[in-house]
Formats: C-alpha cells, structure tokens, sequence
C-alpha cells in the first residue's frame, strides 16, 4: 500500500490519507496491521515523525516531520493553534450561513490507552469557526421528517480537542453523517443505504503552515474525497461547482 505524497522535501511529507487508516499503532485497535506512519516510512524510506493526528475515520492532508528536530517545532505550532486547518464535513440539517462554536469541552478519556489520566480536568477551551458552502433537501422521509436535509460546511477549527469538529457539531445539533460516536443512527443508516455514503462525512481538505525551517508559507491540500465527490453529484453538483470549491479553497482564510 502506497499513500498520495502531496508535498515533501527534506524536512517533512504530507500525505492524503485515506479514511479507515490509522495514524500509528493503537491500544484501541490492536487489530489493525496497517498504519500510515509505517506505510510512509517504507514508502520514502525513512523515518518519519508523527505531529498532529486525524481520527482513523477522517480523510484528508496528514503531515509528518523527517527528524526529531522538526517534529518538535513543528508538534508546538499545533499546539499554539498557528497552523491553519480546513475540513469539509457533511453535516444533518440547513446550518447557518457562519458560525463560531465556542463550546469547552471535557477530555474524553479511553478506558484503555488514558486509564493512567487524570479523570477530573476542567473543560477546555475550544472554537470552531463554520461556513455554509451549500444545502440540499432531498426528497426521502427518514424518522419523523417527510425529507431530508443536508449541509456541506467548511469547519475551521480554532483549538485542537479530542474530536472537536465531531463534538461541537453534535452540540449545535447538526451531526457529521457517519458519526457512530456522536450521530445521528438513523440519518447515518440513511445515507449509507440510499447514497452508499461510507464512514464519516468529514475531511481535512487543507493545512496552511510556515515551513519549520525555510519560513515560506506551505498550503497543502488534498484532492476532494472521492466519496464526496460522488455525494455531491449525486445530490445534484457539476462540475463548474466543483471547480468553484477547489479554487476557493486556497482563499479560504479564518
């Protein structure tokens, strides 16, 4: 298995990474034997350096460092939230046109690989900034509802927390499709058994970030999930509406 190289030079790789894949090896999912870190390790061949993480079910741009060095500049810009990340998230009901989502949220803990945690931390702070980019109502009734509605966001979020984006859209009351977590069931079956929609309806489209040591702007992107793609079509986009989302998300500023 080979990962899309989006961006690499001597000091990090960005790679598109599929959704299903693990980041690195896990306590949670002890029985999984295929991991990105490893897959691009023995894909350029050499060490790579984990300094943020994607959720196993999201898609999207994931970066790696090639030393220790750049991973330690690179995991502190993560944390002082300085690098910029843009998610496309499909998401139940009509949204606002914009949003901020300041809601704090509690650590979740895993009862395996946090169980040494401490259990009683405050709520921290986390921000989301949201933009409609588009809705649909589609004709089919599921649960109490004669049809269905849809909204194709831009998440931007502002904080790193543990499932932030799934979290604090849930909270609004406009779930990610595909979220078992923390969806919606009925929806989630919905657009898996009429659109074949898979997992989950979000994807990091972009990471904007100054290059740990040369200092030029990077704006790495990935190219649109292909079951988005088919989503989207299905629900009605061209490909002009296409093009359109593409060149505008390299505007896309918080």
């Amino acid at each position: 298995m080979e990962l899309e190289i989006l961006y690499q030079d001597e000091y990090i790789v960005a790679v598109n990474k599929p959704p299903g894949l693990l980041v690195h090896r896990s306590m949670i999912d002890r029985n999984e034997t295929q991991f990105a870190m490893q897959i691009v390790r023995d894909q350029i061949g050499q060490l790579v350096y984990t300094v943020h993480r994607l959720d196993k079910p999201t898609s999207g741009v994931l970066l790696f460092a090639l030393s220790s060095d750049v991973a330690r500049t690179l995991s502190e810009a993560f944390a002082n939230n300085t690098i910029q990340k843009q998610y496309l998230a499909v998401v139940r009901g009509y949204c606002q046109k914009e949003l901020v989502i300041d809601y704090p949220l509690k650590e979740k803990l895993d009862k395996i690989a946090d169980k040494k945690a401490k259990k009683d931390k405050d709520a921290q702070l986390a921000v989301t900034h949201s933009e409609l980019i588009d809705c649909f109502e589609l004709p089919y009734a599921v649960g109490r509802y004669s049809s269905a509605r849809a909204s194709l966001l831009k998440l931007m979020p502002k904080t790193g927390r543990k499932h932030q984006l799934r979290r604090h859209m849930a909270h609004i009351r406009h779930p990610i499709f595909g979220d078992t977590t923390h969806g919606d069931g009925k929806q989630n079956r919905f657009i898996r058994e009429v659109f074949g929609f898979k997992g989950l309806a979000l994807t990091a489209i972009s990471l904007r970030l100054t290059h740990p040591v040369s200092g030029e702007l990077l704006d790495i992107q990935a190219p649109l999930d292909p079951r988005f793609s088919s989503l989207l079509t299905s629900w009605g986009w061209q490909p002009e509406q296409f093009e359109e989302l593409r060149s505008n998300i390299a505007q896309w500023q918080i």
